[in-house]
Order: structure tokens, then C-alpha cells, then sequence
């Protein structure tokens, strides 16, 4: 008998122990959650007033490493900009846009074996996937970056509509030196109201994406002259399938 009480006593105390430890990870998880939701809830609904990657380029641009004086960005909705714009970006960067929860799974297989058979790791981000990162992250690549990124991708798909995830894309997304989003970029580049863009100068502004480090829309060079090209005949190709009626679909929308 002597020895029950000390048992039942050490029981108890691993019960609190485990009691305690569930609760610290329920309430980290619940943090986690919130610090996650609430910002994607207001941003479904109001433009954000900055990004991480603009906050990151006052210290070290990611497309000069230099820090930027002044950051040039204008919010526009998306009735605001050439729906030429939207087709160039889907179908240059992520043509399942429509199709995908935020990931292509595809993609990633067909990377993952280029890979295994020699050729260089590439990037297989969706639309979304970029959208996290440029909004909330920040850019250089790591497996916790790669993480949270995948984190707030679930989020910003289940929380907003596609119209909204790629309005916000196009208005927050580098477009060069200090230099964001559609509205910005347009009157930078070409003198003119995102709205007028020509497609050509659409297919120009998709083609600096993925490297505003390295691709300028103000100087082409011969890889860039090459992939406008490209672009520009997928954007001819999908304008009346699959792809241009769900844009001309969401355009017609309201989030």
C-alpha cells in the first residue's frame, strides 16, 4: 500500500503534463490560425497598403539588392487593368490557374523528374504560391519559407476568390527595380493607364516576372525578345478556350 500513493501521485502528474502540453499546442495552434486568417480576411476586401517584398526593398531590393528611396505602387482594381494582362501572366506562369488549389501537382511531378534525370532544380509556383510569398515572405529560398509559403497558399485559396487572388497578384507582383504591380509598372514603362495596355506590352511585363533581377521590360534582351514571342502565341492559343472565358468569367465579377 505504501507504494500506491506514489504512483497514483506520478499518474496524476504525467495527466497534468500531458493536459498542460495539449493545451499550450491547441493555443499555438489557434495563434497560428489567427495570425494567418485575419490578415487574408481583410485583405479579401480592402488593398494592402504594402507587401513584405516592399517592405524588404527600403533595405535591399530583391531586383537591384540596393535599397529603394521610394517604392513605386498604385492599387488598381482589376477592371482597371487589360484583361491582356491577366491572359499573359496565366498563361506564361501558371496555366492550371483555374484549375489548381494553389498547387500544381503536376508541375511539381514534371520538375521533380526533370531533376532526377540531371537537368537543374526549376520552380514549379502557382500564381498563388507567388502571391503568398511576394505578400507575406520573404525572397530567399528555404525549406521554412517553402513551408509557410505552402501554409498561407491553403489559406489564400480557401479564403478567396480567383478574381481576387489574381487582382491582388498583378498589383503587388515586381515589375522591375522598385517597381510593383500593374498600375505602376505600365505608366514606368510605356507612358500609359494599365487599362490601355497593348498585348505586347502585356506579353512584356509577364516576361519580367519570374527575374525582375535579370529581365528588364526597358531593355529586352534576346531571351526576352524570344519568350515575348512564346507568350504571346499562348495568349492567342487560349484567348477563346478554356482559359480566356473563365478570365472574361471573373472579370465580370465582383471578388
Amino acid at each position: 500500500m505504501s507504494g500506491a500513493k506514489p504512483r497514483a501521485r506520478s499518474r496524476a502528474r504525467k495527466r497534468r503534463l500531458i493536459r498542460a502540453i495539449a493545451l499550450a499546442v491547441a493555443l499555438m495552434l489557434l495563434l497560428a490560425v489567427a495570425a494567418t486568417a485575419i490578415p487574408i480576411l481583410l485583405f479579401a476586401s480592402i488593398a494592402p497598403p504594402t507587401t513584405a517584398f516592399m517592405l524588404a526593398s527600403h533595405f535591399s531590393d530583391p531586383a537591384t539588392g540596393q535599397p529603394c528611396d521610394v517604392v513605386d505602387y498604385v492599387w488598381l482594381d482589376l477592371d482597371s487593368i487589360a484583361p491582356d494582362l491577366g491572359l499573359a501572366v496565366i498563361v506564361s506562369e501558371d496555366q492550371r490557374f483555374f484549375e489548381h488549389a494553389g498547387f500544381d501537382l503536376n508541375a511539381i511531378t514534371r520538375v521533380l523528374s526533370e531533376h532526377t534525370r540531371g537537368h537543374r532544380l526549376r520552380g514549379a509556383s502557382t500564381i498563388t504560391q507567388q502571391l503568398a510569398k511576394n505578400l507575406f515572405l520573404w525572397p530567399t529560398r528555404s525549406l521554412v519559407r517553402k513551408g509557410l509559403e505552402a501554409w498561407l497558399t491553403a489559406w489564400l485559396e480557401q479564403l478567396w476568390s480567383k478574381r481576387r487572388i489574381l487582382e491582388v497578384y498583378l498589383n503587388v507582383a515586381q515589375f522591375g527595380p522598385c517597381l510593383f504591380g500593374a498600375g505602376a509598372a505600365s505608366d514606368h514603362y510605356f507612358n500609359t493607364e494599365a487599362s490601355a495596355l497593348s498585348a505586347r506590352e502585356a506579353a512584356l511585363l509577364a516576361t519580367v516576372l519570374p527575374d525582375p533581377k535579370h529581365l528588364r521590360a526597358d531593355d529586352p534582351g534576346p531571351y526576352a525578345s524570344e519568350r515575348i514571342v512564346e507568350i504571346l502565341e499562348l495568349m492567342d492559343w487560349h484567348r477563346d478556350k478554356a482559359i480566356g472565358r473563365q478570365l472574361a468569367r471573373i472579370a465580370g465579377k465582383r471578388r
